[in-house]
Formats: C-alpha cells, sequence, structure tokens
C-alpha cells in the first residue's frame, strides 16, 4: 500500500508538471479565477473534486 501511494503522489506531481509546461498562461489565469472565490466555494470545489476521484478509484479498482 505504502508504495502505491508514492507512485500515485509522483503521478500528480507528473500532471501537475505536464500543466505547467504545456499551458503557463492558462494555469496562471486559473489560479487568479481561483484565488478569486471566497473560500465556500473553493471548499465545495474541493469536496467535489475529492468525491469524484474516490468515486473513480473505487470504479477502476472495482473493475
Amino acid at each position: 500500500m505504502p508504495a502505491a501511494l508514492v507512485q500515485a503522489l509522483c503521478l500528480v506531481a507528473v500532471l501537475e508538471g505536464l500543466f505547467l509546461f504545456a499551458a503557463p498562461g492558462l494555469w496562471r489565469r486559473t489560479m487568479e479565477q481561483l484565488l478569486a472565490n471566497p473560500d465556500a466555494a473553493l471548499r465545495r470545489l474541493g469536496a467535489v473534486v475529492l468525491i469524484g476521484g474516490l468515486a473513480s478509484l473505487w470504479f477502476v479498482r472495482a473493475g
């Protein structure tokens, strides 16, 4: 289990780096838009992404 977690975190780092490398201007504009939102909206967005990620992981692992 720890090895899988480290691999998942490494994949996240690769994807984040890819976005920054491929489209830095788009990434910057997106971050500026996110910073303009209130904390409650960011918290809701985080919850949606978290639930979506967990559901996706559950479907992938079950199949």
